[in-house]
This record gives structure tokens, C-alpha cells and sequence, in this order.
């Protein structure tokens, strides 16, 4: 079942401004090592900026000590930001639409891997998708591409990339996993995978499901319940069933999922739908709570803004978190920079249309 009616393309450009101002709130602490929970919450205390509302805060003291933010921070705290940052989980969204521009829905593993190597520029890429990048110059075709000397199969770079396959399939969950199944075995396997596939699948059962729990419901079906991923998912559904509080939830998957890496898919996905389940269809309360949740922040709170963009809609989404994107995205897709955040979601409509 499709969604009907003119809301869709407000829900698409809702998921375009969310995945974007959820990357802008978490970029300036993505380092999950240092930036911890408890670092980002005393960081947010110390700036009075609990229960967080909006961007973050800039620093009290710009030389930064123990509360030291990435280099990119002055172009996105609050009262500093006019457009979007450029970052991999904006860019990544872009090339997937000029890829089903390009060569439509039918599209293959090896037509991804050409776009990247002509669209985007090798230093803007990271982890697993460097990997497989430095493979497609080799001449090596997927699926080595994503096993040849790749140590991070199973990393978040697949998951990030899935958005456009749900908002170009609204409605149906399946489609949209098979789609980022295409596009993710160029550079990851297993877990990495199962992240894209479930992130489009939950993205795309936004559009239709009554509540955000039915929707991470409905995105389950698509990976394996035997994977890692889906348990952790599963557990954190548990968990926040129990009424258990959101801090308390984290605590337990922290110490389940230990080990794993600040980057690993499966801790990511359970920090992502504890902040999508405690945020409960609000806004502003899921990014916030994603992000403050820590590990890959930019990712997470993309993602997580996405999804509630889309339950929601571009209309519903508080003027804090639009109006400093001035309808703009910086971005190091080839022939992107610059481009008006609306074009982007009226040019994902016109695929669903299409």
C-alpha cells in the first residue's frame, strides 16, 4: 500500500530536511570515543542547553580541552548555521538520486560503483566505502570490491546510504530493502547489509505505518531475525516495553553490544531506535535523543531525522531545525553543490511519480 494523496511530497521533503538537520546536530561531536554520552550531556549542562531544543550550542571555550568539537563546528551550532555543512551522509543521499535519475530502478551494483568514481571525490569517502572505492580503481568488480582488504564490511557507510530507497518507495518496505541491497554489497557484507536493507525498509514503512513502532515492526521483516542486527533491535523494542527509561535502555546495550566500535552497524541501529521509540514521533525529541545517545551522532541523527520527517512532514517540523538550512546543501557530489534542498525532494517525487 502506497501513500495517497498531496502529502507525500511534503513527507519526502520532511525526510530530506530531517536527514540533513539531524547530520547538522550531531556533526559536531561525531567522535564516538571521546564524545560519549555522558561527555555530550555534562558538554549540553554546562551550556544550560538541557533538555536540548535546538543545534548545539558552541563552546564556552574555543580552545575546546575535554569538550573539544570536530573542525567543523563553527558552521553548525546554533546562530552560526546558513546552509548545510557538506558531509558523506548528505552526499550519499544525493548520489543515490542521480543514480535512479541516471539509470532508473533497475539499476546495477557495478552502475553505483561508476557513479562514485565519476561523482565523488576519493578523500570525501571513509571506512568501507574507501575501501571498496580504492578496489573499483583497481579494476576489481562487486562483490570483491567489498571484501578485498575491507576491515569494515560491517561498518554504518550501507545504512547511511538507504534513505532514497524509501522515499522513492513509499509504502513498500520490500522494494525499498532490495534496492539498498543493490546498492550496499558494494561495499559491505553481513550486518552492513542488513543496516541498509532495514534502514530503507523502516524509512519507506514511515510513509504508511500509524506509529513509529509499527514501522520499526514492519522493517524487521526484511533482515534476518538470526542476524545481530535484528536482535539488538529487537532488544531495544524490549526493553522500551518494560517502560524502562531511555538512559537505562542505553546502559543495557552498551554493555551488550560492547566491543563492537563506535562505527559498528548493530550498536548504531540500537542507539537509533531508542531514540526513534523514547522520541515517539516527535521531532525534535528524536533527534535530540539519538544524538545524545552517542557513537556515530551524524549518522544516527540523520537517519533518525529522516524517519521523522517523513512520519511527520516538512510542515511539522520546528522552524529551529528548517530556517538555518536556508534551503541549501553543500555537498562534493560533482554538479551538486549548492543545490536547493527543495529541488532535491521535488526531483525524489517526480521518481515516485515517474
Amino acid at each position: 500500500m502506497t501513500p495517497v494523496g498531496t502529502d507525500i511530497a511534503d513527507r519526502v521533503l520532511g525526510g530530506w530536511l530531517g536527514r540533513i538537520a539531524g547530520n547538522m546536530l550531531g556533526k559536531p561531536v561525531e567522535q564516538g570515543d571521546h564524545w560519549t554520552r555522558d561527555r555530550i550531556d555534562r558538554y549540553l549542562r554546562q551550556a544550560g542547553a538541557l533538555p536540548l531544543t535546538d543545534y548545539l550550542p558552541g563552546p564556552a571555550d574555543e580552545d575546546g580541552g575535554e569538550f573539544e568539537l570536530r573542525p567543523e563546528w563553527r558552521s553548525c551550532v546554533r546562530g552560526r548555521i546558513h546552509g548545510s555543512c557538506r558531509d558523506d551522509d548528505v552526499d550519499y543521499a544525493i548520489l543515490g538520486l542521480d543514480l535512479l535519475e541516471t539509470h532508473g530502478f533497475s539499476f546495477s551494483t557495478e552502475q553505483v560503483g561508476d557513479l562514485w568514481l565519476a561523482r565523488l571525490p576519493y578523500l570525501q569517502t571513509f571506512t568501507a566505502e574507501r575501501a571498496a572505492y580504492r578496489n573499483l580503481a583497481k579494476g576489481l568488480k562487486p562483490p570483491v570490491t567489498a571484501t578485498y582488504e575491507n576491515p569494515y564490511q560491517e561498518w554504518i557507510g550501507a545504512l547511511i546510504r538507504a534513505d532514497v530507497y524509501g522515499w522513492t518507495s513509499p509504502g513498500l518496505p520490500k522494494r525499498a530493502a532490495s534496492l539498498a541491497r543493490r546498492d550496499a554489497v558494494l561495499s559491505h557484507t553481513g550486518n552492513g547489509v542488513y543496516g541498509a536493507m532495514w534502514a530503507a525498509a523502516l524509512i519507506s514503512a514511515s510513509f504508511t505505518a500509524p506509529s513509529v513502532r509499527d514501522a520499526l515492526g514492519t522493517a524487521l521483516d526484511v533482515i534476518p531475525a538470526s542476524s545481530r542486527l535484528s536482535r539488538a533491535v529487537r532488544r531495544v523494542i524490549a526493553l522500551h516495553e518494560t517502560l524502562m527509561t531511555w538512559e537505562d535502555t542505553l546502559t543495557t546495550l552498551s554493555e551488550e553490544t560492547s566491543g563492537m566500535g563506535w562505527i559498528h552497524t548493530v550498536p548504531n541501529a540500537a542507539v537509533l531506535t531508542a531514540g526513534l521509540l523514547y522520541g515517539d514521533g516527535d521531532f525534535t525529541r528524536t533527534i535530540t535523543l539519538t544524538v545524545r545517545g552517542g557513537l556515530d551522532t551524524d549518522s544516527n541523527g540523520a537517519t533518525a531525522g529522516s524517519v521523522a520527517g517523513v512520519l511527520c512532514g516538512a510542515e511539522a517540523i520546528p522552524p529551529q531545525w528548517k530556517d538555518p538550512l536556508e534551503d541549501t546543501v553543500r555537498s562534493a557530489v560533482f554538479g551538486f553543490d549548492g543545490v536547493r534542498i527543495s529541488e532535491l525532494a521535488s526531483r525524489t517525487v517526480a521518481l515516485v511519480e515517474a
